[in-house]
């Protein structure tokens, strides 16, 4: 099983992974966790931001848990994950994919905004670490249709 924790840059995914990871340790229930932001640091680097480069990203980490899942290890993908379009398409490509979307309103992700990301989002346009491209300000993010 791939469960896909999606939403929005510090909304809790990794941190409610983490939980779900000790509840199911505690079951003797074998999980994983693939967290997007530590694979970028090292597998998935020569991606950026655009929707393109977002989607492989998916894909990429998918294929990974898809061979975890493949050995009956139940695995997240802890990703920001925004367009339902890549969601449906591993939902279609793989056997059992469930989406859960970590739902955080913008005014709490601000207070916690750990990477400074928000805070850089809403920087002048002509600032120049202004940030063009944080998903839910300024770049999108598809809330997902289909829980199931």
């Amino acid at each position: 099983m791939i469960i896909q924790f999606c939403g929005m840059s510090g909304a809790g995914k990794t941190t409610l992974a983490e939980h779900t990871k000790i509840e199911l340790n505690a079951l003797n229930i074998p999980i994983e966790i693939i967290d997007a932001d530590e694979y970028r640091k090292y597998i998935i680097k020569d991606l950026g931001f655009s929707k393109e480069d977002r989607s492989e990203n998916i894909r990429r980490l998918a294929f990974i848990a898809n061979k975890f899942s493949s050995h009956n290890i139940i695995t997240i993908i802890c990703a920001i994950n925004p367009y339902e379009e890549i969601r449906e398409e591993l939902k279609n490509k793989y056997t059992i994919v469930k989406t859960v979307f970590i739902n955080c309103e913008i005014p709490e992700l601000i207070k916690r905004d750990t990477k400074g990301l928000y805070k850089k989002a809403f920087l002048p346009d002509n600032h120049i670490d202004k940030i063009y491209n944080l998903t839910g300000i300024n770049d999108p993010f598809e809330i997902p249709k289909n829980l199931t």
